[in-house]
């Protein structure tokens, strides 16, 4: 049977977790995997949160350069978040010849290209499954069992707390503040939610992800970011009613033009299967040439689902000697022949508080028409406040740039002002 030892950095939440389940599961794993996986080190400063995991006090590291130098240490897991120490710590363990398991998409996003180079030159594995989803394997999916395709799209709700946010929103039609008082008072939301509701955490995932998928480096900086702290109940309520679901949708596409990346608030038909993707679970619906459409589904957060990522990279880590890094030049920045579309294509939503007197609406669809806009469908309702009536239009498929400059021309008048503008998903 072959011996594995491990060490934790980092003994909150995710860390705890994962110890649990490595301290539970011992028995199946040297059953089931013919090994004995052993947490041999942990690196925390809240001694009592160690103990009361039941950690061994001769286990508590004085530091990471005592974790390092330990040769019963084989894997060790990064679970702190952050880029520092967190990288600093990865690096060392690294360049000591450990593989790292790590969660941190932060990290491995901004960092992984220097994470690479360090394991390729000391031949260790470095593996990210808890990176992305939490416990949906999205990133074995990629690089094992969807490879054979080239994939054109990715739409995923990759972020439980804006999912949360936005069902609760929806499902009753509470205010954004008020709702996210409730995620953090729940532990959904942390308390400065910023990475979240700005879409930053998506972001970063999209970048480890769509680089995967397009094979290509995507980095988040070349990513459209826009989070959820504008969005309305009333955009909400509108959307159902025109049967839409509202989602922080990350959407990744890999078409003739170039590649899209892009997080943002989008309504997309109720029918579709991401649609009914509600509270703090996330999915990725993928398209590849060859399999055609595919949806993964599961919970994105939380200390067992991301446990089961890490510690199913350990297993993987353990068994496979022959380490396979990123199968595309893992640069800091994008490669210069690649092709960013920020013109993209898409149906829109737009929600205007028109003036209540005759020739309004005729006047707002010749500044879309101007602008190379057609409508799908328009709600005008009868009531209003302060003499303006709402006017919601959903367009046909144009272009981003389109939509500003009619929003503009819109916002230029005295008869109208757009109030929201949203994204439709085809």
């Amino acid at each position: 049977m072959k011996k594995v030892g491990v060490a934790i950095l980092g003994l909150g939440v995710v860390g705890g977790g994962t110890y649990k389940i490595l301290a539970e599961h011992r028995d199946f794993y040297k059953k089931n995997h013919n090994l004995d996986i052993v947490v041999e080190s942990v690196l925390e400063r809240n001694i009592a949160r160690a103990e009361a995991l039941g950690v061994e006090a001769s286990k508590i590291a004085g530091g990471m350069a005592e974790i390092c130098s330990n040769p019963d240490v084989d894997i060790i897991i990064e679970v702190m978040g952050g880029v520092e120490p967190a990288k600093t710590f990865v690096l060392a363990a690294l360049n000591a010849g450990k593989s790292v398991v790590t969660s941190n998409k932060e990290l491995f996003c901004k960092y992984s290209f220097e994470l690479e180079k360090a394991a390729k030159k000391n031949n260790c594995g470095l593996f990210y499954e808890a990176s992305c989803v939490g416990g949906v394997p999205i990133i074995r999916a990629l690089t094992d069992n969807l490879q054979g395709n080239k994939i054109t799209s990715m739409i995923g709700i990759i972020n439980g707390t804006t999912n949360y946010i936005l069902t609760k929103m929806s499902c009753g039609g509470a205010a954004y503040s008020d709702v996210l008082k409730e995620a953090q008072k729940l532990g959904y939301a942390e308390a400065d939610p910023t990475s979240d509701v700005e879409g930053y955490d998506a972001a970063y995932k999209l970048s480890i992800l769509s680089s995967m998928a397009f094979h290509t480096k995507i980095p988040y900086t070349d990513i459209y970011r826009e989070g959820i702290t504008s969005v309305s109940s009333s955009d909400i309520f509108y959307g159902k009613q025109l049967g839409y679901a509202l989602k922080l949708l990350a959407i990744g596409k890999n078409g003739a033009n170039g590649i899209e990346a892009r997080v943002h608030p989008a309504f997309i038909r109720a029918e579709h299967p991401l649609a009914s993707v509600n509270d703090s679970f996330n999915a990725v619906y993928l398209t590849g040439d060859c399999v055609g459409e595919v949806m993964l589904y599961g919970r994105g957060a939380g200390a067992a689902p991301t446990a089961s990522a890490i510690v199913g990279d350990v297993i993987y880590c353990a068994t496979h000697s022959n380490y396979v890094y990123s199968a595309f030049n893992n640069t800091e920045k994008a490669d210069p022949s690649v092709k960013f579309v920020t013109n993209f294509e898409s149906a829109y939503y737009l929600r205007i508080a028109a003036k209540d007197k005759a020739g309004v609406l005729s006047k707002v669809t010749s500044v879309l028409s101007k602008n190379g806009i057609s409508m799908e469908r328009v709600v005008q309702e009868k009531d209003g406040v302060e003499g303006a009536v709402p006017l919601v239009i959903i367009t046909h498929e144009t272009h981003e740039n389109s939509v500003k400059k009619a929003v503009a021309d819109i916002n230029a008048t005295d008869i109208a002002k757009v109030e929201a503008v949203i994204r439709v998903v085809s």
